[in-house]
């Protein structure tokens, strides 16, 4: 049987966090998700799900979306990867391993680069380096730039096949279960989340991420080609990168598949370097 979520609202100075956490066993770092753009935690249930039960896994509603707050003023990655490592203070984590999905890899890579000694490991999905980044095609960010999709279910079956690719091109299913799962908190978070991302870049810090890195990405994602998740893997100085026969959501439409590719990373432990003595003559 799945381990159930427990479910708090925390209050951090005024700003209320949606927070979902299933239990896991305390040998396993637990692992965090930053989740994308408009998209509440119910969203990554299903790969929740098909990871190793023993994971405890951390997920919140990034101000303005689902269940947590609005600002009144916008925000930047760094003051939400600051939130971040609060809410992992109240909620009593001390280090974690991260996953972020497309805006919530930019965030990752935000939290990583601050707080080193928060994040163990860093798993990069579907994401890129912002500013310093081969866009997607014209209509497909037009499409993005609109929280249209995440308050009419009708729009994002419409444009699904167009902006997700991969699954949701050989499945009309998959739109319609995806829809009725979304939980907006209106329009202004919306535009609050496409303004932490306004003119950010991680390009020049890359280099100095040291967490062993994990970078997935699918070879059929209008919104994130894959050059990008190229860029990723060859700036930072640890990481690996697997390709999914896939569109952009594929943590979540191929989630059976990813799950194990993301366990077996998280499970591996570097070994120590073993000086062999010199054979006697």
């Amino acid at each position: 049987m799945p381990q159930p979520f427990i479910f708090r609202t925390i209050d951090l100075d005024g700003q209320t966090l949606r927070t979902a956490v299933r239990p896991g066993k305390p040998h396993l770092t637990p692992l965090l998700i930053f989740n994308g753009i408009g998209a509440n935690l119910e969203l990554v249930f299903p790969f929740v799900q098909a990871l190793d039960p023993d994971l405890e896994v951390i997920a919140f509603d990034v101000p303005g979306v689902g269940g947590s707050s609005t600002p009144n003023r916008p925000y930047r990655f760094p003051g939400l990867a600051k939130l971040t490592a609060r809410m992992l203070d109240y909620l009593d984590y001390g280090q974690v391993n991260a996953v972020g999905v497309s805006w919530g890899g930019a965030l990752a890579q935000q939290f990583a680069y601050d707080y080193p000694e928060r994040c163990k490991k860093l798993i990069l999905a579907a994401t890129a380096a912002g500013a310093f980044m081969v866009p997607g095609k014209p209509k497909v960010l037009w499409l993005m730039a609109s929280p249209r999709r995440y308050i009419q279910p009708s729009h994002v079956v419409r444009i699904a096949p167009m902006i997700y690719g991969g699954s949701f091109r050989r499945d009309a299913k998959l739109a319609a279960e995806h829809a009725s799962k979304v939980r907006s908190a209106g329009k202004l978070g919306y535009y609050w989340q496409l303004f932490a991302g306004l003119g950010w870049t991680s390009i020049h810090w890359l280099h100095k991420i040291r967490q062993p890195t994990l970078v997935l990405a699918g070879d059929d994602d209008p919104l994130i080609p894959l050059i990008n998740m190229r860029m990723l893997a060859w700036r930072i100085p640890n990481a690996q990168l697997h390709i999914i026969d896939d569109g952009h959501l594929f943590l979540i439409t191929r989630a059976e598949a990813v799950a194990p590719i993301i366990m077996k990373f998280l499970e591996e432990e570097r070994l120590r370097a073993v000086i062999h003595p010199r054979p006697a003559v």
